[in-house]
């Protein structure tokens, strides 16, 4: 089934896009939530008129997560956590614990956005990445400190 995005989305296409996908996929997910249409002659014309309102949300959002990341670019956290003698935490940090500690910050990010590959089991300062859009990625430094 051939399909017309309507909107992005993630390891299939942009928005506007013409794309070949499966029938199921296309009828019972895409679809319904409209994230697109039946690739057709009727919507085919609509497409082109359609491309330039497309072009101008997609620099809107461009802008506004450019705008979102050199903010979280220059934020710096630390997170206090119980550790043992040799800098092993009892637990750990993980995106969560990330996530929380930067709405207090003043700043929203959803917890699934933070690309953590571990949970941070030590003491120390980490990079941590923040897919803020598909292709904008600003890093945070997140130190954990030992309670006292």
């Amino acid at each position: 089934m051939k399909v017309i995005l309507r909107e992005d989305v993630e390891k299939l296409g942009k928005a506007g896009e013409v794309v070949k996908v499966a029938d199921g996929f296309g009828r019972n997910y895409l679809i319904p939530r409209q994230l697109a249409v039946l690739a057709n002659v009727r919507n085919m014309k609509t497409l082109d008129h359609d491309r330039r309102t497309i072009e101008t949300r997609a620099k809107k959002s461009r802008k506004a997560s450019e705008a979102m990341a050199a903010t979280l670019s220059t934020v710096s956290l630390t997170l206090p956590a119980k550790a043992g003698e040799e800098g092993k935490l009892f637990g750990a940090v993980t995106s969560r614990d990330i996530a929380e500690a930067l709405g207090k910050a003043g700043m929203t990010v959803d917890r699934k956005a933070i690309q953590l590959a571990d949970p941070i089991k030590q003491v120390g300062d980490y990079k941590v990445k923040i897919r803020v859009a598909a292709d904008v990625v600003p890093e945070i430094s997140v130190s954990v400190v030992p309670e006292t």
